[in-house]
């Protein structure tokens, strides 16, 4: 079964009967196609990072702002701004030269939305 979900300025997806390219990230200008692994990965270091932004919230002042980076073998993360606003990008290492970001605005809508995506 197919999942899209999208919102202003995001969408993910996954669809498991696909071949190679299980899963989708994108904004509403650009999407990459994500292997299996590389979706996993991609949402696992999502939810460390958000895990970190918001255990730091209570380290920082009102005004610091911070940069937080997770890597695995196929992507490189980093989410940058406040505990509760912050932008993320996204960078893959597995042989495709994809780069991808999300402003602030939007980061919380797609870390929820990954957090209900069934993944594998």
């Amino acid at each position: 079964m197919r999942v899209l979900k999208k919102g202003n300025g995001w969408r993910i997806g996954v669809n498991p009967v696909a071949r190679e390219f299980k899963g989708l990230v994108g904004t509403d200008e650009w999407a990459v196609e994500l292997t299996e692994a590389e979706l996993n990965d991609f949402c696992r270091l999502l939810r460390q990072l958000a895990d970190t932004m918001q255990q730091m919230e209570s380290e920082l002042m009102d005004e610091e702002k911070i940069a937080c980076e997770a890597e695995s073998s196929l992507l490189w993360m980093e989410v940058e701004g406040y505990p509760h606003a912050y932008s993320l990008r996204f960078i893959l290492n597995s042989g495709r030269g994809v780069e991808g970001k999300w402003d602030s605005t939007v980061v919380r809508d797609l870390i929820q939305a990954a957090a209900m995506l069934d993944v594998f």
